[in-house]
């Protein structure tokens, strides 16, 4: 009886030692064992994209097999494009090399040529709807009060980062739908510094992602009475509009919603036709996290499951929540190549009108 008591006992701890070497064995084969990280954000610090993707790099650690370390380095410039493309043409293609970028697959759509490495060859390891708040100050002539006064808006002055960004042109086509004059000035480099010409005064609209407008914007001019919001670009999924994650327990309409408060009538007509493409095209996909082509598999299969982690990781929504007021979730998995290289695409004729659309801004 004794010895039968014993020999379950010792199969047990003998497969318990077993099973830590295999676990140790397996902690000093993982990829990114010992490797430095850097993740690169294609805008400038402070901004919406940069906000979220610190606090990306700083959890995202914890569930990268092998614990390596995470540096961030922002590379701003040309609505999201210098970074975006430094990605793809001179960053390494080890895997030590993350992209943390936005509205750079609708630019792509919108003009491929202008990408000397093909975007749709890097490799594609998440992606996270998003939308846009636009917002202005309340002293634009004759004084604004409440959201629908921007139809009465004097010396509107809209401002931008590139002609050929998805927020611009969706500001621009809204503003044109709601028959507002206005002018255009855009290429300021990112967020911070057009949010600081609109506190001076020089532009008096712009957009922002809802970490930047939660953070700084709200609690800052909205809440001083300086600004206030307009309207946010809804999701839509061809069929269906919805609400974003992001805007939730915000008081702004819709675009739609404001038009029709307006006008007494749903938007329609070939602007309306390309503000839904756009949507369509940008907001399913606005923040993608990437790696340079040719990555290999094992830093691929890697990061998604770490991602796949951080979607779980109640710490990390905790502190997302209270940072920018919502939780990302990341969209991942082995068809995240193939979702997104199908929604590179633009209809021919939507990109033709925008080629135009955008040599003609208003002055």
């Amino acid at each position: 009886m004794f010895r039968a008591t014993m020999r379950p006992a010792g199969w047990v701890l003998g497969l318990a030692a077993l099973l830590g070497l295999a676990a140790n064995a397996y902690a000093e084969d993982a990829f990114y064992k010992g490797k430095r990280v850097t993740l690169l954000v294609n805008f400038a610090v402070g901004g919406p994209t940069d906000i979220e993707g610190r606090l990306f790099a700083k959890y995202i650690v914890r569930h990268v097999e092998g614990q390596p370390s995470v540096i961030v380095q922002n590379m701003d410039g040309a609505g999201g494009i210098v970074g975006a493309k430094y990605l793809g043409e001179v960053a390494p293609r080890d895997g030590t090399m993350i992209g943390y970028i936005t509205g750079t697959g609708f630019m792509y759509a919108l003009d491929p040529d202008r990408f000397r490495v093909d975007f749709k060859t890097y490799a594609f390891l998440a992606y996270q709807p998003g939308t846009t708040i636009h917002y202005m100050r309340t002293d634009v002539p004759p004084g604004m009060k409440q959201a629908t006064d921007i139809a009465k808006a004097r010396g509107l002055i809209a401002g931008g980062l590139s002609a050929d960004t998805p927020k611009d042109l969706r500001l621009r086509l809204a503003l044109d739908m709601l028959g507002v004059p206005y002018k255009y000035v855009t290429g300021y480099r990112s967020s911070p510094p057009a949010r600081l010409a609109l506190e001076r005064g020089e532009i008096n609209m712009f957009s922002e992602s809802p970490p930047s407008y939660r953070s700084v914007i709200a609690p800052g001019m909205v809440a001083k009475g300086e600004a206030m919001p307009v309207f946010y670009d809804p999701g839509y999924d061809g069929q269906a509009f919805s609400v974003p994650k992001q805007v939730e327990g915000l008081a702004i309409l819709p675009f739609q919603e404001l038009f029709q408060k307006i006008k007494g009538k749903m938007p329609s007509g070939k602007l309306w036709d390309v503000y839904r493409a756009i949507l369509g095209a940008d907001g399913a996909m606005q923040r993608q996290v990437v790696l340079p082509p040719a990555a290999p598999p094992a830093a691929v299969a890697a990061l998604r499951d770490a991602i796949a982690g951080l979607n779980a990781d109640q710490d990390y929504a905790r502190e997302a929540e209270q940072s920018f007021g919502y939780v990302p979730q990341w969209e991942t998995g082995p068809d995240t190549d193939e979702k997104v290289r199908r929604a590179l695409s633009t209809d021919p004729a939507i990109r033709a009108f925008l080629a135009d659309y955008m040599k003609n801004p208003p002055k």
